[in-house]
């Protein structure tokens, strides 16, 4: 077998043919007239017609007979095959084609669309022309890349040979598109928040650091999409508002967990979170049905159905019942030996991160569909005390505050949202305290924004889901369904 050195120099010998017979190997344009979908959807008419059509493609296959080629191309639309006679393309140029163009090479064709006796739709080619001559061999067809790393460092071939990956790509695309449509039916504002953030709040992760040159500032890359930014259009006056963008988390990889992924968030004025649940269920409803066509799912040893009922989960009577933990009355080194004894391996030594481990190690055991509810506010601090809560044990107060639960995993938070001033701040400091702690995952407090709800904003629900949804639906991780998963460089 032929390296792929020596595939590249016989290449290469083949490009300096096409170029000596006149034909540009990588010309400027085109002059294709029809994607091959739309050749094949006006078969009927175009056969009949006897129109001249030219098309633009990939080749992907060859079969050649003497004096006579069958050639597969693919752009993107669908595939078509294509017939080379030598009587009707000219002697010089089927052998030009023949002695030099190669699986991988974009070329364009024109003929007349007929049938073969097989019922196969099929153009005659009566000329051709090099769109870019590839000098590098595609996968083979069987096989494909097989390293993982490979696979994702060249996405292009791997999209390329895998149609049921492509094909999830653009399901992808659908699954925002159903979502962003969704919004805007229901007359929900779509706004652009900052990217670059001198503090990153609505949520807890660790950020991406980065450096403004003009005002010299360092800025952190937005872990949540604009969060407290939306809540301020609300106080300026827009009760319904939301954001489809791309948002980065300096933490770990894992089939769930990216550093740079996609979050939807939406704020809806004079809303609570028990309006929010109502709405989430909706929009996940919708997009499964309107993407995947289906309400009923498989992921990770779980099944559920999306449209049957949505079971309320309490997060302190959960991880009691699961573990036997008391977390309202528990202290950190009893949680700690909890968690030593389940076999899980945890981060940070604060109550707030302890208690948050305990209940991910809960969570798998739930398939769903369900809504986690009644979060103390020592996870919450962006969410509203339950009335009526105990002041005694303010940290351990319930917050309306809910997350859709399916197959093991989270895949969403919403909030009554925050609007008391006062409290906020307490909790701002609260945090702070953390991050002195070491907790470099604690949220950095907004004192700005602390300022904005002392002018006011309305009782208002938030909500925010990511890329980790579809993945479920999907059945596949969620660095899988990256466009371009990111990968270390390779070593030379």
């Amino acid at each position: 077998m032929a390296s792929i050195e020596e595939i590249r120099d016989e290449r290469i010998k083949k490009l300096a043919n096409l170029r000596k017979a006149g034909m540009d190997p990588y010309p400027v344009s085109s002059d294709v007239t029809h994607t091959a979908d739309q050749v094949l959807s006006s078969f009927d008419k175009l056969a009949v017609s006897g129109e001249k059509v030219s098309v633009g493609g990939r080749i992907m296959a060859v079969r050649g007979h003497g004096a006579v080629s069958f050639v597969d191309i693919d752009d993107g639309t669908a595939k078509i095959q294509a017939l080379f006679k030598k009587d009707i393309v000219g002697e010089e140029k089927f052998k030009l084609f023949a002695d030099n163009v190669d699986i991988g090479d974009f070329i364009q064709l024109s003929g007349k669309m007929f049938a073969t006796q097989r019922d196969e739709k099929t153009l005659e080619v009566a000329d051709w022309n090099m769109l870019a001559k590839s000098l590098r061999p595609l996968p083979d067809k069987w096989h494909g890349l097989q390293d993982v790393d490979e696979r994702y460092r060249r996405r292009y071939l791997d999209l390329l040979m895998n149609k049921d990956l492509r094909d999830l790509i653009v399901k992808k695309s659908k699954f925002w598109d159903v979502t962003r449509n969704f919004f805007k039916e229901r007359g929900f504002l779509e706004v652009e928040t900052p990217t670059l953030e001198l503090t990153t709040g609505g949520a807890e992760a660790r950020p991406c650091k980065t450096h403004h040159n003009d005002f010299d500032l360092e800025m952190y890359l937005r872990i949540s999409v604009g969060e407290l930014w939306q809540k301020r259009l609300i106080a300026a006056g827009f009760p319904k508002t939301f954001e489809i963008g791309r948002v980065y988390r300096n933490e770990g990889t894992s089939p769930e967990h990216l550093q740079e992924f996609t979050n939807m968030e939406f704020y809806w004025g004079y809303a609570d979170y028990k309006d929010g649940m109502k709405l989430v269920k909706e929009l996940y409803r919708s997009i499964a049905e309107k993407v995947f066509g289906t309400t009923k799912f498989e992921h990770n040893g779980h099944s559920f159905d999306l449209a049957s009922e949505w079971k309320e989960i309490d997060y302190i009577g959960e991880i009691k019942e699961q573990t036997g933990v008391n977390i309202e009355k528990a202290n950190e080194q009893e949680i700690k030996d909890k968690l030593k004894e389940l076999g899980v391996v945890y981060q940070g030594e604060n109550k707030e991160r302890l208690v948050d481990t305990l209940w991910k190690y809960c969570r798998k055991n739930i398939s769903g569909p369900a809504f986690l509810v009644n979060h103390p506010v020592l996870v919450a601090p962006l969410a509203k005390r339950v009335p009526g809560e105990d002041a005694a044990n303010p940290t351990m107060n319930r917050v309306e505050m809910f997350q859709p639960l399916i197959a093991g995993s989270e895949v969403g938070r919403g909030y009554s949202e925050l609007n008391d001033p006062v409290d906020q701040k307490e909790r701002f400091e609260a945090q702070q305290k953390l991050i002195e702690g070491g907790d470099e995952e604690a949220m950095m407090p907004d004192y700005e924004f602390v300022e904005m709800l002392e002018h006011g904003m309305p009782p208002t629900c938030g909500f925010g889901f990511g890329e980790r949804l579809f993945a479920i639906l999907a059945g596949r991780p969620a660095r899988e369904l990256q466009t371009f998963p990111l990968v270390r460089p390779k070593e030379e």
